[in-house]
């Protein structure tokens, strides 16, 4: 046996430090046997890369490469499969929470959940690949702030859907059915006159609009057209009759309607950008173009909508979803609701 000593600044720089002690140990022991038998981390995730590429969409396949180039191959990569326990992942998820991100000042919640996931997500195939796993790693988390969706407030609402009926154009149009539909920013932006069924009344939800990373390793970014992230995002959507006057129907069926032709289209980014550009000439307040989407979900909760509907209209694959990401009734509705309570105190 060989003792010493190993210092770092963390936990996770002293694990590293280790295991390259170890494969020195073995290697000046001559024992090749066992050092081709340390599986690094690195190998198993390109391993799960391919395995799961050919059934999961590109743009998550984009995702999951990102993360683990980002933010798993440098600290963990070199580290052998075995030796990622529940001490180091938790020691490195609490670095990325209060020193992550290219500023050092941590990373939201929410994006470290992501890369851990994807790390248990890998530490999982590699168990089934028959690998040695420490499944004590599988009970680290991360607790999640419940904070709540932001939403338009009312008057701020009335106020932009006002000018946007005053002032007439494809753009301002696109955001008048993000505002009565509930749809994504993506799913706008592919939206050509023929998902439309004047007779029905019924918008039909079948593609998105993203601009992704190309595989070429360039970092180029090219725009794609292609299904929605699920197949409940798959969806026909009543058209409500208040909308029906401001619809500048094209003949031609293959024409984007933001742009009026079936050439060229508006992508997310410019609409993003000219979202927020009509939020500043109505005064409101800066907000992501999601907040429409918020803002529909919520209201819909307070004009009565059943969830089980509601959760058809956004394409979410289940009640839940809809009630505890986008769905946060206002104080008033909390009040007008306990307020039904007073019928049973009222003398007869």
């Amino acid at each position: 046996d060989r003792y010493g000593y190993i210092y770092g600044k963390s936990y996770l720089e002293v694990k590293k430090k280790l295991e390259f002690e170890k494969v020195q140990c073995y290697q000046e022991a001559n024992v090749q046997k066992v050092v081709e038998q340390v599986v690094l981390f690195k190998e198993i995730c390109e391993l799960w890369l391919a395995d799961i590429r050919p059934s999961i969409k590109e743009s998550s396949y984009i995702r999951y490469r990102n993360i683990i180039s980002t933010y798993i191959i440098m600290p963990l990569g070199d580290i052998a499969t075995s030796s990622i326990d529940y001490a180091l992942l938790s020691s490195y998820v609490s670095e990325l929470l209060s020193t992550g991100g290219k500023k050092e000042t941590g990373l939201s919640r929410k994006t470290v959940a992501d890369i851990l996931a994807v790390i248990k997500a890998i530490l999982k195939y590699a168990s089934r690949c028959k690998y040695v796993v420490d499944l004590s790693a599988m009970n680290v988390a991360v607790k999640q702030k419940n904070t709540p969706v932001k939403t338009l407030e009312t008057t701020d609402y009335k106020r932009l859907i006002e000018y946007l009926q005053n002032e007439p154009n494809l753009l301002n149009q696109g955001i008048l059915i993000c505002a009565f539909t509930g749809i994504r920013i993506g799913e706008l932006c592919a939206l050509t006159w023929g998902d439309f069924s004047f007779e029905k009344k019924i918008l039909h939800i079948h593609k998105t609009m993203q601009r992704l990373q190309t595989l070429d390793g360039s970092n180029k970014t090219t725009i794609q057209i292609t299904a929605p992230k699920s197949q409940c995002s798959v969806r026909d959507i009543p058209i409500p009759d208040i909308l029906m006057p401001y619809l500048n129907k094209s003949e031609n069926k293959n024409a984007y309607i933001l742009s009026g032709n079936s050439v060229h289209y508006v992508e997310p980014r410019t609409m993003q950008n000219y979202f927020k550009r009509i939020l500043k000439l109505c005064n409101i307040e800066n907000a992501n173009f999601h907040i429409l989407r918020h803002t529909f979900a919520t209201q819909c909760i307070e004009l009565g909508f059943d969830i089980k509907s509601l959760s058809e209209i956004l394409g979410h694959a289940n009640v839940n979803i809809t009630l505890n990401r986008y769905v946060h009734p206002s104080m008033y509705l909390k009040q007008q609701n306990m307020n039904k309570l007073s019928n049973l105190l009222a003398v007869k």
